[in-house]
């Protein structure tokens, strides 16, 4: 039995021999040629997929909202019905929309302020609401498309009891229906 000295020697030299048997067939494997590069594709023949913008889908509620930016709502004076020339101008741009996407129907929410008996304030928005969608079909939406609802003072968007507030529910809401 070899001592271990020799075992270790012996070891050694199998390790080695090992080694270098790897490398040679390492470098008798390397190819002789390369591949050919690869073919390069005429740009214009190349069609990539449509890109879908972000953001809501076409002719959904959540399109329309973000199409008017904040002209779904008229505002009115205090105690009045009346469209001016600033909610003149938010609904053109809603009835634009609305006939773009004729299949769409909407319901116009009046609403006032505090002040006032509760009876007293859902028939100032009814009137407000009517209003509103009178001026729509002035414009061509169809009529059986828009829905009237008042709310009164029931649904204010700002609390308080000062002119800013009250101000700010004194309005009609145009609401696309999904």
């Amino acid at each position: 039995m070899p001592n271990m000295p020799q075992l270790a020697r012996r070891h050694g030299a199998l390790v080695a021999l090992t080694v270098s048997a790897l490398a040679l067939a390492a470098c008798a494997s390397t190819p002789k040629e390369l591949p050919p590069p690869p073919v390069a594709v005429a740009s214009s023949t190349v069609e990539t997929p449509p890109q879908t913008p972000p953001g809501p889908a076409e002719g959904s509620a959540a399109h329309y909202l973000a199409t008017m930016m904040g002209r779904d709502t008229v505002y009115f004076a205090y105690d009045k019905y009346n469209i001016d020339p600033v909610a003149a101008a938010s609904l053109q741009a809603q009835a634009q929309w609305l006939m773009r996407y004729a299949g769409k129907r909407a319901t116009i929410e009046g609403h006032a302020d505090e002040r006032g008996t509760r009876d007293y304030n859902i028939a100032l928005g009814e009137r407000r609401a009517t209003a509103a969608k009178n001026y729509l079909v002035s414009l061509g939406v169809d009529a059986a498309r828009l829905t009237v609802v008042s709310y009164g003072k029931d649904r204010p968007v700002a609390l308080g009891s000062d002119e800013a507030s009250w101000a700010k529910n004194r309005r009609a809401v145009t609401v696309v229906i999904d």
